[in-house]
């Protein structure tokens, strides 16, 4: 399955830094070159206003789909645009081979208004497994990196943020009410009580590095889109936090997952969300 190297490990002892150069060059090549550049003829709507898409999403994963499968001979890159083109492409996860999962530009609806609230987000999973995760936001020039089994880190400070300051309301970010259903919307009401303070999510991958980093508690989804949960997932767990659905279970990259769910800080923070969710049922 893997011609150069015999396991994942193995590939992410010596390739880690070979990826990280092509998330790099992707984003000067194809994202920033288009920042606050970006022509009405350059951005399309996709399922609705919210949900936009620009030629540096699809030339930007177009780079990495090349750079990246070259890598490591024999994956296959399930990457948002192109799952948009052809849904039958997201079935990859599911499967044996190693799976790169991309998203080109996270947080386009930032990126198309010129703020700086977005980041090309690439996961290495095998078997529904994510082995590895890559976060830049290239237009604050931040690059943080998970391997599992190896911690987390942000350029070259450790991730390890702990539990919450007792007695602080939890900061938490939640999903935007248009990817909702009215049973989330009343799950996600269970966190407007006293010591919580939720505020709606920019970018998915940036609110997972906000956790990693201490700067946000927890985060409360209801969409289960691979791309923009499977890097900063294990970025979360790799910094000493955890994520659980409704049902109590870890998040799962291939579906069926119980929603919403949370990730955390820490595994009491997320048991705490948890229950403050299936309260709201």
């Amino acid at each position: 399955m893997i011609e150069e190297f015999e396991t994942i490990d193995e590939f992410l002892a010596h390739r880690t830094s070979d990826v990280e150069e092509a998330v790099r060059q992707a984003a000067a090549a194809e994202i920033m070159p288009r920042f606050r550049q970006l022509t009405a003829d350059e951005i399309d709507e996709k399922s609705g206003p919210h949900d936009l898409v620009t030629d540096a999403d699809r030339k930007a994963e177009a780079y990495l789909t090349e750079a990246l499968a070259k890598l490591l001979p024999g994956s296959v890159v399930v990457g948002e645009e192109a799952v948009h083109a052809n849904p039958a492409t997201y079935e990859a996860i599911q499967g044996q081979a190693p799976v790169w999962i991309v998203d080109p530009v996270d947080g386009t609806r930032q990126f198309v208004h010129g703020d700086t609230g977005f980041c090309t987000l690439v996961a290495l999973a095998v078997g529904g497994v994510v082995h590895a995760s890559w976060t830049y936001a290239p237009a604050r020039d931040q690059l943080a990196v998970a391997v599992r089994g190896r911690g987390a880190r942000l350029d070259d400070e450790l991730l390890r943020p702990g539990p919450p300051m007792p007695g602080r309301d939890l900061k938490i970010a939640t999903s935007h009410p248009d990817y909702t259903t009215d049973e989330q919307k009343r799950a996600l009401l269970g966190l407007r009580t006293e010591g919580v303070r939720p505020r709606p999510c920019g970018s998915a991958g940036l609110e997972y590095l906000a956790i990693a980093r201490g700067e946000l508690d927890a985060t409360a989804f209801s969409w289960e889109a691979a791309w923009d949960h499977a890097a900063g997932l294990l970025l979360v767990e790799e910094a000493g936090g955890a994520h659980l659905t409704l049902t109590g279970e870890p998040f799962r990259i291939t579906g069926g997952n119980a929603l919403p769910f949370t990730a955390a800080r820490d595994e009491t923070t997320a048991r705490r969300v948890r229950g403050l969710l299936t309260a709201g049922l």
